[in-house]
């Protein structure tokens, strides 16, 4: 069977797939960009907002940046499989990709569950409003990724595609760098 041709098509010699997730990537930095930086300039110009974040629990937040740095160590080690051909064992490292997303996304809403019912809501100043904002278009972004990774997981055990592995980690590793400009900005800077 041939692949369509937009699949195998490159006037720019990247390859097609390649090139759309790194688009992907771009405007994705364009929205978490423009949402950091309203952030940044809003808590500059509001020091209360580090009475309203010493709330936030530091010690989940360095649980979830562990579970996610090591989400991208199996990612990797997903790409390094495909490269070799080894769908099934590139399959089973994206399993354990999908799985440190699902615990990210499970402790995240154990925390807004307790932090909700300690009265901290979306509602409750500037400050939450900006964290669940931040922290819940990063939640989506993580439970699209595991979902789109299952499909990826899904044809790489069957050997097909298995360069969608490296475009899946790409997009998993920018999920992960977002993180690491939330964890700080979120939780440590009180």
């Amino acid at each position: 069977m041939s692949k369509p041709i937009a699949t195998t098509r490159s006037a720019t010699g990247i390859p097609t797939g390649r090139l759309a997730v790194w688009w992907v990537i771009a405007s994705e930095i364009v929205i978490f960009g423009g949402l950091l930086a309203s952030y940044i300039m809003h808590r500059l110009g509001h020091p209360e907002f580090g009475d309203y974040a010493s709330h936030t629990n530091t010690w989940i937040g360095a649980f979830n940046t562990l579970v996610l740095l090591s989400s991208s160590l199996s990612a990797v080690l997903a790409h390094q499989a495909a490269e070799r051909k080894d769908g099934e064992r590139a399959a089973k490292l994206l399993g354990l990709t999908m799985l440190g997303g699902l615990t990210f996304a499970g402790v995240k809403a154990a925390e807004w569950t307790m932090e909700i019912s300690s009265g901290f809501t979306l509602t409750t100043n500037a400050f939450w409003s900006f964290y669940y904002t931040a922290a819940g278009l990063h939640a989506l972004h993580v439970i699209g990724g595991v979902v789109i990774m299952g499909f990826v997981a899904r044809d790489a055990a069957q050997g097909k595609e298995l360069q969608r592995v490296e475009l899946i980690g790409n997009y998993w590793h920018f999920v992960d760098v977002v993180w690491i400009f939330l964890f700080p900005l979120l939780y440590i800077a009180k």
